[in-house]
């Protein structure tokens, strides 16, 4: 899901089947004590940094890998109900809501008459924050600060707009180790970048081209800790999202620190085939090891944040993106999961829907699926948006839709019978019960 400035479209995923987005209850018990949360390794001095290993998951093949005991265990939390997920993101083209107060009382108000219950604000996307960052500025990446236009902190406003209608507000930290090679992050910490076995050093995505962030190397990882603890703090968010950029493009890898990070934890070179089983599960392990640590040093702020992850489809992600997020799920590190499916042909849409780790997945935790309502430049009628939620419901699965400006301002209707229309799609409330955090 990446949308900068109103400029871009979703990223599309590289097979170019789904296109990338840039996801009255029962009381939550009340919180348990946790752990501090763990430190992150730091680099070391000379001359190639190679922190400790992490205790990393050994994957089964052929397609779902499995955890073993050497996975690092997150901390058990009580087993949240499982709740219809009725969401929406909120994206850099909502921009012009998100600043404005009028208009953003104006939207929550709407989406609670249409009976959703969920909002997903982006915090951080382009390589910058939407909100003042000590640690943004500490590490020189944001010369700037965005702000309302009453001068107010945006996603504290949206959270607290959120939370007068009854809406959950989970921040949506859609960049993740994906950054324009033109920002400040990628400039002023070029050893935090990774590579190709050819040297090169960008990708080209709906975003432009851009640099993607070492996830295995401990700086970044502090990085990223860092931002996403901030915003945990901060703000009486109720949890945190990651997408399809909590992630690595297959082909990124070869960087000398970890080429080198491999030899010594393996005792041999890394093989030069970026698709070459044994490199794919070692990188997509250290992925899912960083994951782990991230989940337990946010429920160790926050016992009852929501960690929702909002990927793409489990084989492609997996072997494309290194993603292991089934295995995320089977580790219990993840409280909501949103598959992201932007797919105009409705038996297309429909056969991801009955995936194995779908069923597997909703099983344990409540389980939504991501459908395109629009893009400026892609006009997606009401009636396909209708046929995705029925086929989704029937399934006993939630939705989130991308994003709110398409929802009726960039459809080929009027957005008066959109509005109506969704009012058909949820007829009745589905309410989210707030976790104490």
């Amino acid at each position: 899901m990446v949308m900068i400035l109103g400029n871009f479209a979703p990223v599309v995923a590289q097979e170019f089947p789904d296109t990338q987005p840039y996801p009255g209850v029962p009381e939550f018990p009340a919180p348990q004590p946790y752990p501090q949360p763990p430190q992150f390794p730091q680099a070391q001095p000379a001359p190639i940094p190679i922190p400790e290993p992490i205790p990393q998951p050994i994957l089964q093949e052929p397609e779902f890998p499995s955890s073993t005991e050497s996975v690092p265990q997150p901390v058990p939390i009580p087993q949240r109900p499982r709740q219809e997920i009725r969401g929406v993101w909120m994206t850099n083209n909502d921009l012009n809501v998100l600043r404005d107060r009028s208009k953003l009382s104006e939207a929550m108000s709407q989406l609670r008459r249409l009976h959703f219950n969920t909002v997903y604000p982006v915090i951080y996307n382009s390589g910058y924050v939407m909100y003042p960052s000590a640690v943004a500025q500490g590490r020189n990446i944001q010369p700037f600060i965005y702000k309302g236009t009453e001068g107010q902190d945006i996603i504290a406003d949206v959270i607290n707009q959120s939370h007068r209608q009854g809406l959950l507000a989970i921040p949506w930290f859609e960049f993740g180790f994906m950054a324009p090679e033109t920002s400040e992050l990628a400039l002023n910490h070029p050893n935090w970048l990774t590579q190709k076995r050819d040297g090169t050093k960008t990708s080209i995505s709906a975003a432009g081209e851009v640099a993607w962030l070492n996830p295995f190397h401990p700086e970044v990882q502090k990085f990223i800790s860092d931002l996403v603890l901030e915003v945990v703090t901060k703000y009486d968010a109720d949890g945190i999202q990651f997408d399809d950029h909590m992630s690595l493009p297959q082909d990124f890898g070869f960087d000398r620190y970890t080429l080198a990070l491999y030899t010594q934890e393996t005792g041999r070179p890394a093989p030069t085939n970026p698709q070459d089983q044994t490199w794919i599960s070692w990188r997509a392990d250290k992925i899912t090891a960083f994951m782990v640590q991230l989940n337990k040093a946010v429920k160790a702020r926050k016992p009852n944040a929501i960690f929702s992850v909002s990927p793409n489809y489990y084989d492609f992600a997996y072997k494309f993106q290194l993603q292991d997020w089934l295995n995320w799920v089977r580790l219990g590190i993840v409280d909501e999961l949103v598959m992201q499916v932007y797919r105009d042909d409705l038996q297309a849409f429909s056969a991801k829907l009955t995936r194995p780790e779908i069923l597997e997945t909703q099983q344990s935790i409540p389980t939504g699926i991501g459908i395109m309502a629009g893009l400026r430049t892609r006009r997606v009628p009401i009636q396909q948006v209708q046929s995705q939620v029925r086929a989704a419901q029937q399934r006993g699965l939630g939705v989130a839709f991308f994003y709110y400006e398409s929802l009726w301002d960039t459809g080929p209707e009027a957005p008066s019978d959109r509005q109506t229309g969704f009012q058909a799609i949820f007829p009745s409330p589905a309410l989210r019960a707030r976790a104490e955090l």
